[in-house]
């Protein structure tokens, strides 16, 4: 064992070589293959470059040069479109500071079964009056940020929960195509994380609705590890040990303190009041329509009119909206 496999338990090395093919004798080696390719990218500024950086992009895609390549380019890239969203990410900035004391997201402590890190969101929690949806992003990109730095995590992964429980209608309506989109470039395309499922739970006909556009920019894999539970908390159960989960979620834990994880990231910080008008932030819904092709904005209205939501004719129950859960592969 290297340097670079010193954080991993026995438990998880055995698991990186056998589902994730990572060999410590030919890391480095590994490691600068894809060092190698950053000259074919002069477009983009690769402004992190070290051994265990590049790492956490090798194991996110099972130590296959070329793709582990690709998702740091688009890592770099993402950020150099979007600069606005990354300035000042930091915890204490107002906006993302006010998303983090309202759960977004929320960290449980325990791991699930397979050593993953489970978050969870409260959607109903959003406060659009006091922060943007981008904040929320950003909240969620910065802790990605700090979780991912544990080996662990970068071999084990994610799992997310939302419990759309008292999600109206009004909130949903914010939820445009474009911005859903930069979400999903953000978390599916351009970030170096294993994320193992992601369950929704008492969702509405609405975010069905929701799903439908943006489903066409989910991967095959993603879409697979999506998980319609509705009110139906036994199937999540099934998959998630309700003893590690919190009360809202039918779990055997104590009801989830919203406040955990921002006093995690903030400390002292934390209870210092900051002042914070969501319209002040630059990133506009323009802006980011303006990013998006003819033919990806055309796709995206044949499903549903951006900001416009219509009831389906017929919601497919829980149980046919189930899928069987599926490993880390």
């Amino acid at each position: 064992m290297t340097h670079l496999q010193s954080g991993l338990s026995p438990e998880t090395l055995e698991k990186a070589k056998v589902e994730l093919k990572e060999n410590p004798d030919t890391a480095h080696q590994d490691i600068q293959e894809v060092r190698d390719m950053i000259i074919t990218r002069p477009d983009i500024g690769f402004l992190r470059t070290d051994d265990a950086f590049i790492l956490r992009f090798l194991r996110a895609r099972k130590f296959n040069h070329f793709e582990a390549f690709r998702l740091l380019a688009q890592y770099f890239e993402y950020r150099q479109q979007n600069l606005d969203m990354f300035k000042n990410l930091i915890a204490t900035d107002p906006g993302i500071k006010q998303a983090l004391k309202d759960g977004f997201p929320g960290v449980l402590t325990n791991l699930d079964r397979y050593g993953r890190k489970i978050l969870i969101l409260f959607a109903a929690n959003w406060d659009q009056s006091r922060y943007t949806f981008v904040d929320i992003l950003r909240a969620i990109l910065l802790s990605l940020e700090s979780m991912i730095e544990d080996p662990e995590l970068q071999v084990n992964g994610f799992v997310l929960i939302i419990d759309w429980s008292n999600f109206t209608f009004k909130q949903a309506s914010k939820l445009t195509p474009s911005m859903l989109r930069l979400a999903i470039e953000g978390l599916q395309d351009s970030f170096p994380a294993r994320f193992g499922g992601i369950h929704f739970v008492n969702q509405p006909w609405y975010i069905h609705a929701l799903y439908t556009v943006i489903r066409p920019f989910l991967k095959d894999k993603t879409r697979k590890r999506i998980f319609m539970h509705g009110n139906n908390l036994n199937s999540l159960h099934q998959l998630m040990h309700p003893e590690i989960l919190p009360s809202e979620l039918g779990g055997m834990m104590p009801p989830y303190d919203m406040g955990t994880w921002a006093r995690t990231l903030l400390d002292h910080a934390y209870d210092e009041e900051t002042e914070y008008c969501p319209e002040s932030y630059t990133l506009s819904v323009k802006d980011l329509e303006k990013d998006m092709s003819p033919k990806t904005m055309k796709r995206s209205q044949s499903v549903v009119e951006p900001g416009v939501l219509k009831r389906p004719e017929k919601v497919k129950s829980e149980e046919e909206n189930m899928q069987p859960l599926l490993s880390l592969d």
